[in-house]
């Protein structure tokens, strides 16, 4: 009884051609390496160890020739999986970039050791005791650095790595045990000539800075010679300018350890304003 193709439904196969060609393709290769390698075996010119080279080197070709077969059977799945894949990776990238630039943050930190726990720090607008540090962020106890008091606010700040990227970083760790200490006392524009008194600030300065003097220069010494710079200290400097508002201004800057910072301040204050009432009651007294 003859076969009627026409009423043959193909498109099933149609759909999935690339499974139809694997098979084709696998089925012809393993007929085809079979009868090739039957071939060599038969083959009673050619020696033992020959055979054996020539039927190794046969399965390493069909091997190569089957994978790339279906890789081309398979390319348009493979290019939309591939395209799946790296639109996968950037949105990935792209939704991590914070905790990637973190990680980096943490391997760049670790590479070039600038602060260690327990160092005061300077991170873009953040500053403080480092109390710890793991691999996404820098956690600091806030110091009053900016005020003068050198103490601790009581806020903690959580610095992320990223920000390593970014900012330099300022090791502020010597100035845990001495400081150059700088303030200003604004007065008036008067009759009262700063200069005056600036000798006996300066006596009052060495005054109050005498018990720890010979300390501070070996310390001063010993921050010059590890950052190979020269600092300002360990003399006591004082600076007389004026505003454009008319102000007089009295800029002291010493060397001092840091706990005391702000009691030499307040003590150097208190004789200012002492010498300079004394000097313009005498003025208006003669006046």
């Amino acid at each position: 009884m003859p076969v009627d193709f026409s009423q043959l439904d193909f498109s099933i196969l149609m759909d999935h051609v690339e499974i139809v060609l694997t098979i084709t393709w696998i089925f012809l290769s393993y007929i085809i390496r079979r009868y090739t390698k039957r071939v060599i075996r038969i083959n009673q010119k050619i020696e033992h160890d020959k055979k054996r080279q020539r039927i190794n080197a046969v399965d390493n070709i069909f091997n190569l020739f089957l994978v790339v077969g279906l890789v081309l059977i398979w390319s348009s799945e493979l290019q939309n999986i591939a395209i799946s894949i790296a639109a996968f990776m950037v949105a990935l990238v792209i939704a991590t970039k914070e905790f990637i630039a973190c990680i980096v943050g943490a391997f760049y930190r670790a590479s070039t050791r600038p602060y260690q726990v327990g160092d005061w720090i300077r991170i873009a607008n953040y500053e403080g005791e480092v109390t710890d540090s793991d691999w996404l962020s820098t956690t600091l106890f806030e110091v009053d650095l900016k005020g003068g008091s050198y103490t601790y606010t009581g806020r903690t700040t959580v610095v992320p790595n990223s920000v390593l990227l970014l900012h330099t970083v300022q090791n502020l760790n010597y100035m845990r045990r001495y400081v150059t200490h700088t303030f200003s006392i604004s007065r008036s524009t008067d009759d009262v000539n700063l200069f005056t008194i600036k000798e006996q600030i300066l006596e009052k300065i060495r005054e109050y800075s005498e018990h720890f003097h010979d300390v501070a220069i070996r310390y001063n010494s010993l921050i010059e010679k590890r950052l190979d710079i020269k600092i300002s200290g360990p003399e006591p400097r004082v600076r007389i300018t004026t505003t454009p508002e008319g102000f007089n201004v009295f800029t002291v800057s010493l060397f001092c350890p840091t706990e005391e910072a702000v009691e030499i301040e307040q003590k150097v204050t208190e004789d200012f304003m002492t010498f300079w009432y004394e000097k313009r009651n005498a003025y208006l007294g003669n006046k």
